[in-house]
C-alpha cells in the first residue's frame, strides 16, 4: 500500500482542514433566509415534528405536511426539495450536536484522546444515537445514487478516515473508513435491534473489538 500523506501539524487543526463542517456546504444547510421565509421554514419543520410524533417517519408526506401548516404543497417542495431533504432538515439539530461533540468536544469523542479510543468513543455514540433516531434516519436515507455523497455522511466518513490515518498510516484508510462504518449502517442497526433483538450494548461492544482489531491496540491506547 501506498504511505498516507503526512498528518498535519499540531499547529494544523485537523477537522478545520478535513472536515466540511456542517453550515459551510451549502448542498446540506440553507443559505441565510430572510425573516419571513426563516420563520416559515421553522413551521413547516413544527408540522413535520408533529407528523412524526404522531404517525411515524413512514407517515410523513410533503402533502401531509402542507396540510399541517396550511400552505400550498409547492411550498413544501420549493423549501426542502423532496421528501428526503425534508426529513434530513428535521436531523439538521442532532447532527450539528453530534458533529460539535467529535469535532471540539471533550475526549474521549473529541480531541486530547488516542485515535483508537476516540474511533471507539465515535462508533459507540453513533450507535446511541441511531438507537434514538432510528425510524427517522432510516426514512431520510438518501437513495443509493446520493447516500455516499450526502454531506452529512461526508464529514462522518472523513473523520473516521482522519482517525484510522493516526492509528494505521499505512492502511487504505478512505476505503477502510467505509468498511468500518458500514456496522454502524442505520439500516444494519434496525435490522439487528428491532428485527433480531441483539441489544445495543452487544452492538457497542463489537465495535469496540473491530477498531482493536483494525488499530492493533487490543483496548490498550
Amino acid at each position: 500500500m501506498s504511505a498516507a500523506p503526512p498528518f498535519p501539524t499540531p499547529q494544523e487543526p485537523v477537522h478545520r482542514r478535513e472536515l466540511p463542517q456542517l453550515g459551510t456546504d451549502t448542498d446540506f444547510v440553507e443559505p441565510c433566509l430572510r425573516a419571513d421565509a426563516a420563520r416559515n421554514r421553522a413551521r413547516l419543520l413544527e408540522a413535520a415534528a408533529r407528523l412524526v410524533a404522531e404517525r411515524g417517519a413512514a407517515g410523513v408526506t410533503m402533502e401531509a405536511v402542507a396540510a399541517a401548516a396550511s400552505v400550498g404543497k409547492g411550498t413544501v417542495f420549493r423549501r426542502f426539495g423532496d421528501r428526503t431533504g425534508l426529513l434530513t432538515a428535521l436531523l439538521d439539530h442532532t447532527e450539528k450536536k453530534f458533529q460539535a461533540a467529535f469535532l471540539s468536544g471533550p475526549p474521549p469523542l473529541g480531541p486530547g484522546a488516542p485515535p483508537a479510543e476516540r474511533l471507539r468513543a465515535f462508533g459507540q455514540a453513533m450507535l446511541r444515537r441511531s438507537a434514538d433516531e432510528l425510524e427517522l434516519m432510516l426514512a431520510a436515507e438518501p437513495g443509493a445514487d446520493r447516500r455516499f455523497a450526502a454531506p452529512p455522511r461526508r464529514v462522518l466518513h472523513q473523520h473516521v478516515a482522519m482517525l484510522l490515518r493516526q492509528a494505521v498510516p499505512d492502511a487504505d484508510c478512505e476505503l477502510l473508513a467505509h468498511a468500518l462504518m458500514s456496522q454502524l449502517d442505520p439500516a444494519l442497526v434496525h435490522h439487528l435491534t428491532r428485527q433480531n433483538g441483539v441489544p445495543l450494548e452487544r452492538l457497542e461492544a463489537a465495535w469496540a473489538d473491530l477498531v482493536d482489531r483494525v488499530t492493533g491496540c487490543g483496548g490498550a491506547c
